[in-house]
């Protein structure tokens, strides 16, 4: 399938976690929900695009069972687990203990299988092409005195606790649970509260 359109992302704008549909993996060991997928336009800012030819997506999943992953064959994953306490990886042979909260780079291509010793869980999932687009995955702790500023090519996922988004414009809105925000280099929203908030930046390589 070709892209049939870039969009450019509205700064401030939500994509609310409950309108993500879920679409089942063909192995049945889980179910993703993607929330953006795109390109960076020439000046270096995200763009969707419909279909399948993106050099970017992200997603959240949830892993119900042990199995390999699926390769992406030129790309770049960022894997954090979002919920759940354990996802124990291998990795091209070489095993790596992933806890909650601390994202993991890999490269898409590997072999890479996953068991789940201490039950199923979510996980935030960064996929980008290698030499045209550098991701970054942070956790940070979300505070009501400093609000966490969300810049152009990033976007914020509410992973834990109550937020509230403030857009350039003086509007403020709730954010719900896994919610994600997009940030703005000129129109910079700002989310505060209490918990803990991943913050996703993309780069051109």
């Amino acid at each position: 399938m070709n892209t049939l359109s870039n969009q450019p992302l509205t700064p401030g704008s939500v994509i609310a976690y409950s309108d993500l549909p879920a679409a089942k993996w063909r192995n049945g060991g889980g179910t993703t929900r993607q929330i953006l997928s795109g390109k960076l336009s020439m000046a270096g800012a995200p763009e969707t695009v419909t279909g399948d030819d993106w050099d970017w997506r992200l997603s959240i999943a949830d892993v119900d069972t042990a199995g390999d992953f699926s390769a992406f064959t030129g790309m770049t994953r960022i894997l954090t687990v979002i919920e759940g306490e354990l996802l124990a990886m291998k990795i091209d042979g070489q095993e790596k203990q992933l806890e909650r909260f601390r994202p993991l780079r890999f490269d898409g291509g590997s072999a890479t299988s996953a068991t789940l010793p201490t039950g199923p869980i979510r996980d935030l999932n960064l996929i980008a092409r290698t030499g045209t687009v550098t991701g970054h995955v942070a956790i940070v702790e979300l505070s009501k005195k400093h609000p966490q500023h969300l810049f152009g090519g990033q976007f914020g996922v509410l992973l834990q606790g109550k937020a509230t988004l403030n857009t350039a414009d003086g509007t403020q809105a709730e954010l719900g649970r896994l919610d994600t925000v997009v940030g703005g280099e000129q129109e910079t929203p700002t989310i505060s509260g209490r918990g803990f908030l991943a913050v996703v930046s993309l780069d051109p390589a």
